[in-house]
C-alpha cells in the first residue's frame, strides 16, 4: 500500500489465551476431544445457572423498556447501587456519577488507555494479564513496563523492583493491581496494598487495581478493595463486572468506579474524556445493568456465591494434592480468582524435550507448530501437551513474563473430569521434564 496502516506498537495486541484455540481446532476437526483450560468462561466447564437468576433475567426480557438505550454512563438506578455497595465498605465514598459502564471490562481497558498519551507509561504485574499488557503496550508504542511477581514468595509483588522502576522512571504515571490476580489465584493481604499506596503518594501516581474476582475468594481468604486503603490523597480507578461473578461472560458487561476525582486535575480530565468517549458511543449494554441490582440483592445470592467459592476452594485443594507433588514444578496454591500458574524450575525445559503423539495426523500438526521462530521451551511443551493429551493451556511466556510455565483453571465442576485432567497433567509434566530423546517433533528450538 502507499502508506503504513499501522502505528508503532500495534503488534503488540496478541491474546495467547485466545490464539491457541486455532491449534486445539486443527485436532478437534481430527475427531478429539479437547479438554478448554485455556479461558476463564465459567459457562464452558459446565457451571450451571441458578433457575432464580435466569427468572430475573426473563423478567427483564419480557420488559418493553429493557430493549431501550441506558444511560450514557450507565443506568442511574444500577450505579447508585454499586455505589452503596462500596461505600459499605468504609473507605473512599462515591456517588453514581463515579461510575462509568462499558461494553465488557476489556472494552473498559481498551478506552483507558486509548485516551493515555503514549509517554504515559502504566507499570503492571508480570506475569500479566494480556488485555492489559497488549493494550498498554500499543498505547506506548513499545513493550510494557512491568514489576515482578515473585513464585518463590506467594506470587507476592517485588516491591524492591516495583520501586526502582519506578523512581528511576519518571514516564510512569500510573501502578496496575490485579487483585485477587490472573493469571496466579493470588489475593494479596492488606499490607501489600498499603505497600502500593505508599508508593503511589511517594511519587504521586494513578492507582488502578482490576478487582473484577474481588468476590471470589476462598479457603479462609478474603480480598481487600482499592477504596478500603487508597484513602483520599491519591487518584484511584476500580475496573469491576460481572462476567466472572454471576457468571455472565456472555452479557458483556463491566464498569469503572473512580476515585477521589478531584485531587488531581490531570485525573478529572482522563474521568470527563472517558464519559465524553462513551456518551459519543451513546450507551453500554441495557439488559446486564438491569439485572445487577436484582440479582446482588436477591435473597439467594450470598448464599449462591458462597458455595460457588467454596467449589473452587476444594478444587483448588485437589490441585494441591496432584501438583504439588510434583519435581520440576514450583506450585503455589491459590487465594482467589480460578486460575493457578505453575512455574518449571530452571534448566528443567530443553528444546529436546517431547511427548508421546500415537496419531500420525497430530504429530503432522506438532511438528507444524513447532516450527515457529524463536520459540519460547514453555510453548513447546503447551503445544507438546496439546497433541499428546488434547488439554489446551496457555503459556506464562505469553503473559509478558520470562518465566517459563503455563496457566490453568480451576472451573471444570465435574470433580472426575478435574481429577483426570490433572492427574494426566502431572503425568506429562513428569514425562516431558525426563525425556531426552530427540525427534522430528522436539529438535527446533
Amino acid at each position: 500500500m502507499r502508506q503504513l496502516l499501522l502505528r508503532p506498537g500495534a503488534e503488540e495486541l496478541n491474546y495467547e489465551i485466545r490464539g491457541i484455540v486455532r491449534k486445539a481446532r486443527q485436532i478437534e476437526q481430527l475427531g478429539y476431544d479437547i479438554t478448554w483450560e485455556n479461558i476463564g468462561d465459567p459457562i464452558q466447564k459446565n457451571n450451571k445457572i441458578p433457575s432464580w437468576m435466569k427468572e430475573i433475567v426473563a423478567d427483564l426480557v419480557s420488559q418493553d423498556n429493557s430493549y431501550g438505550y441506558a444511560d450514557s454512563k450507565g443506568m442511574l438506578e444500577t450505579r447508585r447501587f454499586l455505589a452503596a455497595i462500596n461505600n459499605d465498605k468504609g473507605g473512599v465514598q462515591i456517588g453514581p456519577e463515579d461510575i462509568l459502564f462499558f461494553n465488557g471490562l476489556g472494552d473498559g481497558i481498551a478506552k483507558l488507555y486509548q485516551f493515555l498519551i503514549p509517554t504515559a507509561r502504566i507499570i503492571g504485574p508480570s506475569p500479566a494479564y494480556s488485555t492489559h499488557s497488549s493494550a498498554e503496550a500499543a498505547h506506548a508504542n513499545t513493550k510494557p513496563i512491568t514489576y515482578k511477581l515473585d513464585p518463590d514468595n506467594n506470587w507476592y509483588p517485588d516491591m524492591e523492583d516495583l520501586y526502582n522502576k519506578v523512581k528511576y522512571n519518571p514516564s510512569v504515571v500510573g501502578i496496575l493491581i490485579i487483585n485477587p490476580d490472573n493469571p496466579t489465584g493470588m489475593v494479596y493481604p492488606k499490607e501489600v496494598l498499603e505497600r502500593f499506596v505508599a508508593i503511589a503518594r511517594e511519587f504521586s501516581l494513578l492507582l488502578i487495581a482490576d478487582e473484577i474476582y474481588q468476590n471470589i475468594t476462598y479457603n479462609g481468604y478474603q480480598s481487600v478493595g482499592l477504596s478500603e486503603v487508597l484513602g483520599t490523597e491519591l487518584p484511584g480507578i476500580s475496573l469491576k463486572g460481572i462476567s466472572k461473578e454471576f457468571p455472565w461472560p456472555g452479557s458483556r458487561c463491566g464498569w469503572m468506579e473512580f476515585y477521589n476525582k478531584e485531587v488531581s486535575k490531570e485525573f478529572n480530565k482522563l474521568c470527563l474524556t472517558l464519559e465524553n468517549a462513551k456518551m459519543i458511543e451513546v450507551c453500554s449494554t441495557m439488559l446486564p445493568q438491569l439485572a445487577i441490582p436484582r440479582i446482588m440483592s436477591h435473597s439467594e445470592y450470598a448464599h449462591y456465591r458462597r458455595t460457588a467459592n467454596e467449589r473452587i476452594g476444594k478444587r483448588s485443594q485437589l490441585m494441591a494434592e496432584i501438583l504439588g507433588k510434583v519435581s520440576g514444578i514450583k506450585f503455589n496454591k491459590t487465594k482467589g480468582a480460578f486460575y493457578n500458574t505453575i512455574i518449571f524450575e530452571n534448566q528443567k525445559l530443553n528444546s529436546a524435550q517431547s511427548l508421546p503423539v500415537e496419531d500420525r495426523r497430530v504429530k503432522r500438526l506438532l511438528e507444524d507448530w513447532l516450527l515457529e521462530e524463536d520459540m519460547p521451551h514453555d510453548k513447546r511443551f503447551v503445544y507438546n501437551l496439546l497433541a499428546s493429551e488434547r488439554i489446551c493451556v496457555v503459556p506464562v511466556s505469553s503473559f509478558c513474563s520470562d518465566l517459563r510455565g503455563f496457566r490453568v483453571t480451576l472451573l471444570e465442576e465435574d470433580e472426575d473430569v478435574f481429577i483426570d485432567t490433572f492427574e494426566r497433567l502431572a503425568r506429562s509434566i513428569k514425562t516431558y521434564i525426563n525425556s531426552s530423546k530427540v525427534t522430528a517433533a522436539g529438535v527446533s528450538q
